[in-house]
Parts: C-alpha cells; sequence; structure tokens
C-alpha cells in the first residue's frame, strides 16, 4: 500500500514558528507509517496516524491551505488502513470527511488539488466493490453454516473444522459490512468450537481472540471487555512462543488504552475540521449562486436596455420621417401662396 501525498508549500510559512513546527512534527509521525504499511502493521500504523493527527490538532489555524493538505493526507492513510483491515463502514466515514475538506482545497486551487479528487474516487470504488463482494459471500457462508451445524450436531466430527472456519469467516465479512455485534457473536461461537474440537488453547484460537477483539474495539462499549480478553489471551501467545501473536496483542491493548484516554480529542478534531468544511462548502454554493442570480439580473437589465434603445432608434425614425413630411408640406404651402401672390400681382398689372 502506498501513501497518497500532497507536496505542501511549507516556504509560505516563517522559519521556528509555531505553525511550522506542528507541521514538521506531523510529517515526521506520518513518515514513520510508510515503513509501517509496507510491513502490513496495519494496527501499529492506525496508531501512528492518530498519533499525528492529535499533533496536527495543535496547528492553530485550521482554515490554513497546508493545513488542510496534510489533514486530507492523513485522511488518506486512515481510509486505506480501515480498508486493508476491511472495515469498509470505517474507511467509508473518513471518505466522506475527506471529500468535504478537498472540495474546499479545490475550490481554492483545482489545478494543486484536482488530481486528488480522482484518487479519492478510485479509493471509493473499491470499497464499494469489496463491500457488495462480502455481502455476496456472507449470504453464501450462513448458508453453508447452517448446513454444517447440523452435521455437528448429528456427530459429524470432520464437519466441526469446517464449521469454525465458516463462522469465523461470517464473522469477518459482519465486520467489514459495520455489524460489529453480530461480528462477535459469530467469532465468540467459532472460538467455542474450536476449543472444544481441540481440547485446549492453540495458535488458531489466540488468532482468532485477536480478531475478534479487533472488532470489539470499534463499539467503545464493549472496549473494556475486549481489554479482558486480551490479558485473559495473552499468556497463551506467550506460552506458545509465537513472537506475532503476542505483539499484535500488546498493540491491541496499547490501542485501547491510548483510545480511553484520547479518542474524544482526535476524532472530535477531525469532526471539528469536517463540519467547518461543509459550512464552507454551502457558503460557497451560496455564493455561487447569488453570484449567477446577480449575472441573471445583469443580463436581464441588459436586454431590457437593448430593448428600449431599439424601441427608441424606431420612434427616432418615426419622428424623423414625420417630421421631414410635415416641412416638405409647409415648403409646398409657402410654395403655394408665392404663386398664388404672384399671379395676383400678374392680374393687376393687366
Amino acid at each position: 500500500m502506498a501513501q497518497i501525498n500532497i507536496p505542501l508549500q511549507l516556504e509560505k510559512l516563517e522559519k521556528n514558528s509555531p505553525e511550522l513546527q506542528v507541521i514538521e512534527a506531523t510529517l515526521d509521525c506520518r513518515k514513520s507509517v510508510e515503513g509501517l504499511l509496507k510491513e502490513e502493521r496495519y494496527i501499529d500504523a492506525l496508531e501512528r496516524v492518530v498519533e499525528a493527527l492529535r499533533t496536527l490538532r495543535d496547528y492553530p489555524d485550521f482554515d490554513n491551505v497546508e493545513f488542510k493538505a496534510l489533514f486530507v493526507s492523513l485522511l488518506f492513510d486512515l481510509a486505506e488502513i480501515h480498508y486493508a483491515l476491511k472495515d469498509y463502514k470505517q474507511s467509508e466515514k473518513e471518505l466522506e470527511v475527506l471529500f468535504k475538506v478537498l472540495d474546499n482545497l479545490i475550490s481554492l486551487d483545482a489545478e494543486r488539488f484536482g488530481k486528488y479528487h480522482i484518487l479519492a474516487m478510485e479509493l471509493s470504488t473499491r470499497i464499494l466493490r469489496s463491500r457488495k463482494k462480502a455481502m455476496d459471500l456472507l449470504v453464501k457462508h450462513q448458508m453453508a453454516t447452517g448446513a454444517l451445524y447440523e452435521k455437528v450436531n448429528a456427530g459429524v466430527l470432520a464437519a466441526t473444522d469446517k464449521l469454525v472456519d465458516s463462522l469465523r469467516n461470517v464473522g469477518k465479512l459482519l465486520a467489514s459490512a459495520g455489524d460489529y455485534k453480530a461480528a462477535t457473536k459469530f467469532y465468540a461461537e467459532a472460538i467455542k468450537y474450536s476449543k472444544k474440537r481441540s481440547g485446549r488453547v492453540t495458535r488458531k484460537e489466540v488468532q482468532m481472540t485477536i480478531e475478534m477483539a479487533e472488532v470489539m474495539i470499534r463499539v467503545r462499549s464493549m472496549r473494556p471487555r475486549a481489554r479482558r480478553l486480551l490479558n485473559a489471551i495473552l499468556p497463551h501467545a506467550i506460552a506458545l512462543e509465537t513472537i506475532a501473536l503476542e505483539e499484535d496483542t500488546l498493540a491491541l491493548i496499547e490501542i485501547i488504552d491510548a483510545d480511553i484516554l484520547h479518542e474524544p480529542k482526535w476524532k472530535g478534531f477531525i469532526h471539528k475540521i469536517s463540519t467547518s468544511a461543509k459550512k464552507k462548502l454551502k457558503s460557497s454554493a451560496k455564493k455561487q449562486k447569488e453570484e449567477i442570480l446577480e449575472a441573471a439580473d445583469e443580463t436581464v437589465a441588459e436586454r431590457a436596455a437593448k430593448s428600449i434603445r431599439r424601441v427608441e432608434v424606431k420612434l427616432d425614425k418615426k419622428l424623423s420621417s414625420r417630421e421631414k413630411k410635415r416641412i416638405e408640406r409647409m415648403e409646398r404651402e409657402k410654395l403655394q401662396k408665392i404663386e398664388e401672390e404672384a399671379a395676383r400681382i400678374q392680374d393687376k398689372e393687366d
């Protein structure tokens, strides 16, 4: 997964200014995300992006263009990470905020920011396709799970492993669709049947418990229970001598602890920027509408003026024609009088 980087024009900021210090600290935090994404350590990457957002929250001017550009880059990271974690619902929420802020930036500088709208649309399309595919698979797995339950209840031992895998897949698909509580129920069923089949806690049960905890931490009210599960499974992960399972368990515990302390702040920060962007979009749309109406009024006025000018010209022409006829008539009358006077004089002389 490659990060989407929007080049920042930092030369506009004063050297050693608080603004520049916040942006540089945020960029340093984001740089570490790149390596984690390459290693597919998405939970750790998510934690670092949240840390970057907390750092960026200290920026003094939320209307600054460079601040918004960096904020959009972090939203791209969040949306991509949740997509990789198959949490399509959360990814869609982040894209919704991203589009609002990005539209503001495009209205200011379309040449600089326009191409990132295309990249956001591409991610949005990927999410929609994945969600549709997940829902189609969910229907198939639910049907298969029902048939496997019957076989297990009938005493077919070989069907238990297939049932566990089917329940686990349904849990994953429900989580990707955003139905987290239903997903945890299927995970719990899968873990129960898996333990019953093996008679002990194996790597598979530890891994499924970690996956279940990942889903549970998305629901705030379920996080205390998720932490208890992780604390209970940690000794088993250590005993199995599987470093990856141990690291994943500890990382989730750390995320839960961090979120309980700070989540309202960084999520509130995202909401604040989103609301501000929405207001600016409405204001921009209103201004654009007023400009269109004003232009329309000007056009109507121009047309009316032209129409009046045409009428005036026609009237002038009519008046000129009448005046000409009047003058000609007067000239004829004068000429007639002169001729009559000349005739009278001639008669007297005769």
